[in-house]
């Protein structure tokens, strides 16, 4: 992709002449953390598909600040890959594109990649002890899915993810063609503007809060099931229009890495009062304060937009560079994404109920052979074969 930035009545941009590796490196790093985040659901207390009678302390610390960061990541490099993409082709073929890559992967992963991870949620649970040739009509009864293994067997899962994006990117393109007109050149301009005083790119977490504070009462967690989640909805699709804005001109490239180092100072002090305040404060102390819920809802955001920030500045400062497994790796990814947490679950559950592993012991075994089987997969019945690649949503 030949990143272009937009003509700009203030600032100035230079046609840009190569490729921001640094963007795929980030993206293969951010998918590659989530096979270790999922592994990583079976061994705390939180609610999953499948669940180890022992958790682990330490593993809910760091995967408390990893969900903080990972997605909303991926959301702004997609509105950053929006850009290039549309540098290079019109609205409408961009449209028949989205619907190629990641519509069609979301139908197949719907019907064929997640009712395996159904199917060992119950079979795990006691709600089902039958084959999965006879598990598996239950997906056409429609009925959805619910948390905890309840409801039916229809579900997109861990592909909520591409379903949103194909979303994000449909209802984003009036937008996308706004920025380009003379109004949104304008409101880039004012964003230029504030980001060229020190730390002034801070400030665009505003749009996270004033979201959450219209949305966040309303739907006040994050559920991705679509209907309900709309404050999630937003606050990602906020993050991918950032994406698709500040990507948009060189100047804005070189403004986030020179001020990386306020990023992570704003990261630093989000992440030491989100730990701070749980050491001190009960979840029913803050829940029952709507000041205290607001006040902490608006820092894991700031944490949020920060961390961000800070991997986009120090990306580009010491990732932006090609090497020859790169494409590889980019292409590999997103087959990689659609098929690991399907496999955490049915290696996962074997581990959980076939042997006397550990917690460390079994996240090591399920995270190592989830990778090489979804490598194999990949190398092996994806990457050689068509329609393989058309139903995973490669070119």
């Amino acid at each position: 992709m030949q990143p272009t930035s937009f003509p700009a009545p203030t600032l100035s941009s230079t046609t840009i002449s190569t490729r921001r590796h640094d963007l795929d490196w980030l993206r293969v790093i951010a998918i590659v953390t989530l096979l270790f985040y999922h592994t990583g659901m079976i061994y705390v207390s939180w609610n999953w598909h499948i669940k180890s009678a022992e958790h682990s302390l330490p593993m809910e610390v760091v995967m408390r600040w990893l969900h903080r960061w990972r997605m909303p990541l991926l959301f702004f490099i997609s509105g950053a890959g929006a850009f290039f993409a549309l540098k290079k082709r019109a609205y409408s073929s961009y449209a028949g594109e989205r619907v190629r890559r990641l519509f069609v992967p979301l139908v197949f992963g719907m019907f064929v990649i997640v009712p395996p991870q159904i199917y060992i949620e119950w079979l795990f649970r006691g709600r089902f002890s039958g084959s999965y040739a006879e598990f598996y009509p239950e997906v056409f009864h429609f009925q959805p899915y619910e948390d905890g293994g309840t409801g039916g067997a229809f579900s997109w899962h861990h592909l909520w993810f591409v379903c949103y994006l194909f979303l994000y990117s449909l209802i984003s393109i009036p937008v996308f063609r706004w920025l380009k007109g003379e109004s949104g050149q304008w409101f880039v301009d004012r964003i230029g503007r504030l980001m060229a005083r020190p730390g002034g790119a801070l400030w665009l977490v505003g749009f996270l809060l004033l979201n959450d504070v219209v949305l966040g009462g309303f739907f006040p967690h994050e559920t991705h099931a679509l209907i309900n989640d709309w404050a999630y909805f937003m606050n990602n699709l906020l993050l991918f229009w950032l994406g698709f804005i500040l990507i948009s001109r060189k100047s804005f490239w070189q403004i986030i890495t020179d001020q990386r180092r306020y990023f992570v100072v704003a990261t630093v002090i989000c992440t030491v009062i989100m730990y701070g305040s749980r050491s001190l404060l009960s979840a029913d102390t803050v829940e029952a304060s709507k000041l205290l819920t607001t006040l902490f809802s608006f820092n894991r955001l700031g944490l949020t937009w920060f961390s961000v920030l800070a991997t986009i500045g120090y990306g580009y400062r010491y990732l932006n560079v090609n090497h020859p497994i790169l494409p590889h790796l980019n292409e590999a990814v997103y087959p990689f994404y659609i098929l690991h947490q399907t496999v955490i679950v049915l290696i996962g559950y074997y581990v959980l109920t076939r042997t006397q592993l550990g917690i460390y012991s079994g996240f090591m075994v399920v995270s190592l052979t989830t990778l090489l089987i979804c490598i194999a997969l990949y190398m092996l019945l994806i990457r050689p074969f068509k329609l393989m690649r058309v139903v995973f949503g490669l070119k």
